[in-house]
């Protein structure tokens, strides 16, 4: 085992209390060790299982399989045809918290959708009437816009703007925008990949003042009593809990959602009912997660949408009356 860097000693001193608990999650990190692969099925799941499924946790959505470690299900002729998606455990987790919206959800918004995982949950979950898939990052466009189309995922569109131009052209509109921020990628660690300067706090400010600006131009696209979900696969304390409590301080009119299948991931660094899995309990590299809702009353704003499509690079089965009516 490789020796922690003092940045990582820093950080696991400020995420627990207990030193046992940092010596787990430090191990997590510089000594990783496989997790079990995860699908979401897009299509009806076969009666009989092809892969060997572990036991479902209490809190997971009945269109996911968690795998034995042994399988590879991406070599699959099933994921070639689309039945399914291939996703860490730990966006299953962040993403469940959508399971507690129980209004209808016309309108979903995909702020930062590449490579469409969260996206494709989101469809999965809710049955919107239309998905909009943002990606501002050129070169990732050709991943979501393939997962999408291999998935069947419609009616959808994908479309590459910065978010500043979505709250000006298409505010109160959207039901529920998805914010998967872009982060420090801390968690790559504990899948045995690399992030550089992950846990410099040079870093880690540019990465929070960065979803700061996302998060306030998504809240704006928010329509009223509509949802927010803001989530991230990084440890940092100023990328996660700093970052809601500053938005619930400048957007008053929302208020974070309680989620009572993740009771006992609660965040124990702030009061705001937001949610956190660690690596070292083995189910996933790591997510921080938040469902906030618009308080205000007012009706949605229409009337948008072929502005949206007209930005669209990709149109999946979106006819006229299916819609009724660059980096960061």
């Amino acid at each position: 085992m490789e020796k922690p860097s003092n940045l990582l000693l820093k950080v696991a001193r400020r995420l627990f209390n207990n030193a046992d608990e940092q010596a787990r999650f430090i191990a997590a990190l510089v000594d990783p060790q496989p997790f079990s692969p995860c699908i979401l099925w897009c299509q009806e799941r076969p009666q009989i299982s092809p892969f060997v499924v572990e036991i479902s946790t209490l809190w997971q959505p009945k269109f996911i399989d968690r795998l034995n470690i042994s399988e590879k299900p991406g070599q699959h002729f099933l994921h070639q045809q689309g039945y399914f998606y291939c996703l860490d455990f730990s966006s299953v987790f962040a993403a469940s918290v959508l399971l507690t919206i129980n209004q209808p959800i016309s309108l979903i918004f995909d702020m930062c959708a590449a490579p469409g995982g969260k996206s494709i949950f989101a469809w999965k979950a809710l049955q919107p009437d239309l998905l909009i898939s943002n990606e501002v990052i050129g070169k990732r466009l050709g991943m979501l816009i393939s997962n999408l189309k291999r998935c069947q995922i419609q009616p959808s569109c994908v479309v590459n703007r910065d978010p500043s131009i979505f709250a000006e052209s298409f505010s109160q509109s959207s039901n529920l925008v998805i914010v998967d921020a872009p982060c420090t990628g801390q968690s790559l660690l504990a899948k045995g990949g690399k992030a550089p300067g992950c846990f410099h706090h040079t870093s880690i400010n540019k990465s929070a003042n960065r979803q700061k600006r996302i998060i306030a131009n998504s809240a704006q696209v928010v329509a009223p009593q509509g949802y927010l979900l803001y989530m991230t696969c990084t440890y940092s304390p100023e990328e996660n809990e700093q970052v809601c409590e500053w938005f619930l301080e400048k957007f008053p009119q929302f208020k974070a959602v309680k989620v009572e299948h993740l009771s006992t991931y609660q965040s124990h660094l702030t009061d705001i009912p937001c949610y956190r899995m660690f690596p070292q309990d083995r189910l996933g590299a790591g997510a921080f997660t938040v469902l906030l809702q618009n308080t205000e009353d007012g009706e949605i704003k229409d009337g948008q949408l072929e502005t949206i499509l007209a930005m669209s690079r990709y149109k999946n089965m979106i006819t006229q009356s299916d819609v009724n009516q660059e980096d960061i």
